[in-house]
């Protein structure tokens, strides 16, 4: 019996040019990815659920200050093995991943080192669906009442399709390097909802139209995109809305502590 397909994973770990951000100045650290949530540095979280999921190779960090994040003892460790590497953080998104996909195997699993309340579990469903799809490329959603149902007091905006509303959780897939061209959806940080502008210069007017007026489905809308990249690019429903969390600003930040609380009891 053949072993499952690995792929490479790039955890996205740094920073905005000049600005120290308040939950890492709160902290007294240096960027936000080192910020303890519930007892445990938020880089070291995501690294340690990331290097558990049994589809995940080689993981790559893209950081811009890389000596603090490789201080972390389960980072050392995996660095020691082999199995991480460092890549060079740009001050734009969209160059950061080509950063960090320098050299590496495909297809690759990308999230953020903010991503605090992924599974491993949640990766391999991310992974294994993209894997069934053959996806060149693809984004994790989360359903708004999943999304709800774990943050009630949460986010009031999403992405709204035919079939209702959805939200982003930070989790993209490349499916060879000839797709790595639609890491320029993310070239602005893909904030479509905030800033529309966006949806315009990634994917068209026409289909601004379209996801304001919620007229299609999340489907017939990436498979437009798709048209317009050359590659098949599709949207990946996950399971737990939880997903769709990950640690921007203090609200956040207190909402995954308390979620984590709940599996993991406080740990500080």
């Amino acid at each position: 019996m053949s072993e499952p397909q690995k792929v490479t994973a790039l955890i996205m770990a740094g920073k905005r040019s000049g600005v120290l951000d308040p939950l890492a100045q709160r902290a007294g650290v240096a960027q936000k990815c080192v910020v303890s949530v519930n007892g445990t540095p938020m880089v070291a979280r995501v690294v340690e659920q990331v290097a558990a999921c049994d589809r995940v190779g080689q993981i790559r960090i893209v950081a811009h200050e890389p000596d603090e994040i490789a201080a972390q003892p389960v980072v050392a460790k995996l660095l020691d093995e082999g199995r991480l590497t460092f890549a060079e953080g740009k001050f734009n998104i969209v160059d950061s991943v080509f950063s960090g996909a320098e050299g590496v195997d495909f297809p690759l699993l990308i999230t953020t080192a903010d991503n605090c309340l992924v599974t491993p579990e949640g990766y391999s469903e991310f992974i294994e669906k993209a894997l069934a799809e053959n996806a060149g490329a693809a984004a994790g959603l989360a359903r708004k009442e999943d999304v709800q149902a774990a943050d009630p007091q949460g986010q009031s905006k999403f992405y709204q399709f035919k079939d209702g509303g959805y939200s982003n959780c930070n989790m993209y897939w490349i499916g060879s390097e000839k797709a790595l061209a639609a890491a320029e959806i993310m070239r602005e940080g893909g904030q479509f909802v905030k800033f529309p502008r966006r949806i315009i210069k990634a994917f068209g007017f026409m289909n601004l139209i379209r996801f304001r007026m919620g007229w299609g489905s999340k489907e017939k809308l990436f498979a437009q995109i798709s048209r317009r990249f050359g590659i098949k690019l599709v949207p990946i429903v996950l399971s737990k809305g939880q997903y769709a969390i990950d640690v921007d600003n203090e609200r956040t930040f207190e909402v995954t502590k308390r979620l984590l609380a709940k599996t993991e009891g406080k740990r500080g």
